[in-house]
């Protein structure tokens, strides 16, 4: 199982397999490299797929370290320094869009294209940006993480999908594939986290990310709200959104064959362009 372990002495478990321009994939809050499985078993034959546990969650250690974008974005330019990842395209979902976001300028020279999935530059709404969640509701969601842990996060996994997304076995799989045999974060890693998510606006980024851009949302996602995605679109300069109807927050994950054949185009579209 490979590790890089970062100045500060935590360990970072990263996979890496296949050849080729590097796709390097992102996961968000409290999940694990676990989520991109399916797209694993699609590209990797054509990319060389890096996957990554943010610190703290998945094998990667974090006890006592700080989480916010900052740490964690410098992580993923650690991985790549190391790594030597040139020409690459970053795939984040949810928290890993931000994370994907803050990264850009420290790897620009590095960086080809970003698909970012259900992703927001600011996760609470506020006067000026409606595309987000009620304060009161993230501040719900702390009391209940401290309440009844375990409880929590499974509500919140149910909730990443709409009424009727999947049928009862397609959870399961998806349940049995992605989520059973990983681990959820130490409670204060999921605080630590949340409240990076509550505290950060990323919004005055935008206009710098120069690279070619693949948004995707589900339109029923009701963790960030698609119109989040629709506000990336306007603000960066080289985006193309796609909305996923009837899919809530991991459309990756529900509709593997739509997705991977979207994200696989726009792959090809701009490595052709090299």
């Amino acid at each position: 199982m490979p590790f890089i372990e970062i100045p500060n002495g935590i360990k970072i478990h990263y996979e890496s397999t296949g050849e080729g321009f590097p796709l390097v994939f992102v996961h968000g809050w409290c999940m694990s490299s676990r989520v991109w499985r399916y797209q694993a078993e699609a590209f990797a034959s054509s990319y060389r797929l890096v996957t990554v546990d943010l610190r703290g969650h998945g094998e990667s250690t974090g006890a006592g370290a700080g989480f916010d974008f900052d740490d964690f974005a410098a992580d993923i330019a650690y991985l790549f320094a190391r790594l030597d990842l040139r020409e690459a395209s970053v795939i984040g979902w949810s928290m890993g869009v931000q994370i994907a976001l803050r990264a850009f300028s420290a790897l620009r020279d590095r960086i080809a294209s970003l698909v970012l999935v259900g992703g927001t530059p600011k996760f609470c709404a506020s006067d000026d940006y409606p595309c987000g969640l009620p304060l009161s509701e993230t501040r719900g969601m702390a009391i209940r993480l401290k309440r009844n842990y375990v409880k929590t996060m499974g509500d919140f996994f149910k909730g990443m999908f709409a009424e009727g997304e999947l049928s009862k076995e397609e959870y399961q799989r998806i349940v049995w594939e992605i989520v059973m045999g990983g681990r959820l974060p130490e409670p204060e890693t999921a605080l630590k986290s949340l409240e990076t998510l509550v505290s950060s606006d990323l919004r005055p980024l935008l206009p710098g990310i120069d690279a070619p851009v693949l948004l995707v949302h589900g339109s029923e996602d009701i963790i960030t709200l698609p119109d989040a995605s629709r506000f990336m679109a306007r603000q960066l300069p080289r985006a193309t959104l796609k909305i996923f109807e009837g899919t809530g927050h991991a459309p990756f994950l529900s509709r593997p064959r739509e997705f991977n054949a979207l994200a696989g185009s726009f792959l090809e579209e701009n490595y052709g362009r090299h």
